[in-house]
């Protein structure tokens, strides 16, 4: 089965060896964002902003690839601090309405350049 790799200049560019976004069928899998400005490069300030800016990226990279987040199944967010954990589910109810998607939250000790928050997502299209 084909390939095809999503990218857009309205997401931060990769930071290692991955795509933004890797299709294949009827799947979109979008790697992980952190709050990075994508004009900047430069993480924004405060666990609420970086969220926002986490959803933002995420949904620059679905827009390339042609969807919304309405074909999200599953989303795994992950953490520095679980104390942050309602703070990020109030931003995510700004992006995503009923029924929500499967979604996992993990606690980690740390992320690429000191991000608080990061996530990634599963589409399934159609």
């Amino acid at each position: 089965m084909a390939r095809t790799i999503i990218s857009t200049p309205d997401a931060p560019a990769a930071i290692g060896p991955y795509s933004q976004a890797v299709k294949v069928g009827n799947l979109v899998f979008l790697s992980g964002q952190i709050g990075l400005d994508p004009v900047s490069m430069q993480l924004v300030e405060g666990v609420e902003a970086q969220a926002v800016r986490v959803f933002e990226n995420l949904k620059a990279v679905a827009e390339a690839a042609g969807t919304s987040f309405a074909e999200v199944v599953k989303i795994t967010i992950y953490l520095t601090d679980l104390s942050n954990f309602g703070t990020v589910n109030e931003v995510m109810t700004r992006y995503f309405a009923e029924p929500y998607p499967a979604r996992a939250t993990v606690g980690v000790r740390e992320l690429p350049r000191g991000a608080l928050v990061e996530a990634d997502l599963t589409m399934v299209l159609g």
